[in-house]
């Protein structure tokens, strides 16, 4: 394997509780060529504190205001001169050899620029805080359009101890291909600065497979996660998480789903925002602006679906299998699949 350099690249904001665990973390790492680019949203806590204090950062950059977890996430990107890029939460811890097992499996095809580890979930303060329960092993779809994390809330008793490829990895700990990352950056934008917070990982993960890259999983590569956004929590959720939530779903829809696409899985599709819009109308009407802002928005998002659309890769019809009410992975030597992931379109 080679020793490529990796940006880690980290946004934090309020995170001085678990900040100090995630970098010793890092800095405890078997792989032997990391660069780490922190950028602060305007933290109210001591997390300035510990950042201005810390030793080992290539670069902390500091924002004034909350700019958000994708604008500042290519902020740091700007800085970054790795080969490989790492999106790492400031509440992910990571095992020893995360990075080395990461990257190995990545390094096994060109085509592959997005991997994914076995991220378990963490509790500060629990007995004990790192926990055996999944907290993802990849993004999948369902066929109403809603993204998941593959195994999220199960025991983990070796059920995901298979290498496999994947739709895409959660942006808690993402690691990403420099190729990759130019390919399919829309306008300057790597992530989608519009996505304020939410989905941001999904809708980069679903740009990626449009434009022929690959997600792979492999369990040997273990971290663990504080998940405070989860589906059965929405309620107990701040405003602003579901807002960007039911606004996201909807912006990342109409960059990457072709009409094709949407037509095959209409259906579940319009059941699943009958069921949005009603909780919005009847439950919490604040919600219903997230729907404006499609419309007053309209001609950014139209541009960028038209970018994305315009330089796709990869059919429908191989999209389609990606789109399912289950945990869709499909392992690594499946014959009649290697043409795609080795990008012959």
């Amino acid at each position: 394997m080679s020793s490529q350099l990796v940006s880690v690249l980290i946004v934090t904001h309020n995170d001085a509780k678990v900040l100090p665990q995630c970098l010793e973390s890092l800095r405890q790492q078997d792989y032997p060529s990391i660069e780490c680019v922190i950028v602060d949203n305007a933290s109210i806590d001591d997390t300035r504190m510990l950042l201005t204090n810390l030793k080992g950062a290539d670069q902390v950059i500091f924002n004034e205001t909350n700019r958000g977890f994708a604008a500042s996430q290519n902020q740091a990107l700007s800085y970054a001169r790795g080969d490989w890029i790492l999106l790492l939460n400031p509440d992910v811890i990571l095992s020893r050899g995360f990075l080395t097992q990461l990257i190995a499996a990545a390094e096994t095809d060109p085509a592959i620029g997005m991997a994914s580890g076995k991220l378990l979930r963490w509790i500060p303060g629990g007995d004990p805080p790192l926990t055996n329960v999944i907290d993802s092993t990849g993004i999948f779809f369902r066929k109403n359009l809603r993204h998941l994390d593959r195994g999220s809330e199960e025991v983990d008793r070796g059920q995901y101890d298979q290498a496999a490829f994947v739709f895409g990895v959660t942006g808690a700990a993402a690691l990403h291909r420099r190729q990759m990352v130019e390919d399919v950056s829309v306008m300057g934008e790597f992530l989608d600065e519009s996505f304020f917070l939410c989905r941001d990982d999904a809708d980069l993960a679903w740009r990626a497979q449009l434009m022929g890259w690959s997600c792979i999983y492999t369990p040997q590569a273990v971290g663990w996660h504080v998940r405070r956004v989860t589906p059965s929590r929405f309620r107990e959720l701040p405003l602003v998480v579901n807002w960007h939530s039911v606004k996201n779903r909807f912006v990342m829809r109409a960059k990457n789903a072709s009409a094709l696409l949407y037509l095959r899985l209409l259906l579940p599709v319009t059941w699943r925002d009958c069921l949005i819009l009603g909780y919005s109308l009847l439950v919490n009407r604040r919600l219903l602006s997230a729907f404006t802002y499609l419309w007053a928005h309209r001609k950014a998002i139209g541009a960028k679906r038209n970018w994305i659309q315009a330089r796709r890769r990869v059919s429908d019809d191989v999209l389609m299998k990606w789109f399912s009410n289950r945990p869709v992975s499909f392992p690594l030597a499946l014959p009649e699949r290697s043409a795609h992931f080795r990008g012959d379109h």
